[in-house]
């Protein structure tokens, strides 16, 4: 699947929330995608699951079967749970049985099987949180949508949900997902990308076994020593800064930034993601993200 020149505004004349974004989405691969809060990351998923068409651009190769789970899902609906898993069921291509079978394999499996024939606008805000994740899993989609799919559910449920979607990863398909917890499936995307400006960047991948500044694998020897990749995260916390949080990921070297009131964070790329996600979860805003280069230019 691809993104192509991919752009999205408010209303006919609006502001452009989105703006030439080019993004690949093979088959098989988990793809994380972090931003300040109202940079457009819920939009730039919507366009992915085709919720949303795109202004400008295109959109091509996205898989017949597309499963997006939404950052708030409308949860006051005349169905009682099973029902409206039923139906969604039927309307993604299964039949009656199979959609039924399915619907309570999957409430079971999220820890709402009791729940089952309670009015969906009776429902807590957890439970309802699990039907939504479960009408995502009814047709093992070849796309699945994420976006802040975790918030909500229980332990039991967070660890389900992270074991479909590593199976649905196994199976072939793409997954693409925000969450706030920068632990989220740690050290498994297979990309990150970055929402900011109305642009959509990719983050530095950290080393990975063999290259400079990783681990060797068991039993084979690791390459030559040298300096380990770093990266430099630009970040502000509003117009009344907030202090950054306690133990930071990486433990990064802090410095203030260009007389702007920005605040400069150098870390090892290995935990440039976990940082990022921190800084994000305590609603601080990130400007820039780039290799860090010492004075003579060379990255560092």
């Amino acid at each position: 699947m691809r993104l192509e020149r991919v752009g999205r505004r408010r209303g006919l004349r609006g502001p452009w929330v989105l703006r030439g974004v080019d993004l690949d989405l093979p088959a098989g691969a988990l793809v994380r995608v972090v931003g300040a809060n109202g940079t457009g990351k819920s939009t730039l998923l919507r366009l992915v699951a085709g919720v949303d068409a795109p202004t400008e651009g295109r959109v091509t190769g996205r898989p017949p079967r597309t499963a997006h789970v939404p950052e708030r899902f409308p949860a006051a609906l005349p169905f009682t749970a099973l029902d409206h898993l039923v139906h969604l069921g039927r309307v993604q291509g299964l039949g009656g049985a199979r959609a039924r079978a399915r619907a309570g394999e999957w409430l079971a499996r999220l820890g709402a099987a009791e729940h089952a024939g309670t009015a969906m606008a009776e429902l807590s805000k957890g439970t309802s949180q699990k039907v939504a994740v479960a009408q995502a899993f009814l047709a093992d989609p070849g796309l699945l949508v994420l976006d802040e799919a975790w918030t909500g559910l229980d332990t039991g449920a967070r660890a389900e949900l992270d074991a479909a979607v590593r199976s649905r990863r196994a199976a072939g398909g793409t997954v693409v997902f925000v969450d706030h917890d920068a632990r989220r499936l740690a050290g498994e995307p297979s990309a990150v990308h970055e929402v900011r400006e109305g642009r959509v960047h990719p983050v530095p991948a950290p080393p990975g076994p063999g290259t400079a500044g990783a681990p060797a694998a068991p039993g084979r020897p690791g390459p030559a020593a040298g300096p380990r990749p770093s990266v430099r995260i630009t970040v502000s916390g509003g117009p009344r800064p907030l202090p950054l949080p306690e133990r930071l990921p990486g433990h990064p070297l802090v410095t203030a930034g260009d007389g702007d009131g920005s605040t400069v964070l150098t870390v090892d790329a290995a935990h440039s993601d976990a940082l990022l996600g921190a800084l994000l979860a305590a609603s601080w805003h990130v400007h820039r993200l780039a290799p860090a280069v010492d004075p003579e230019g060379v990255r560092v």
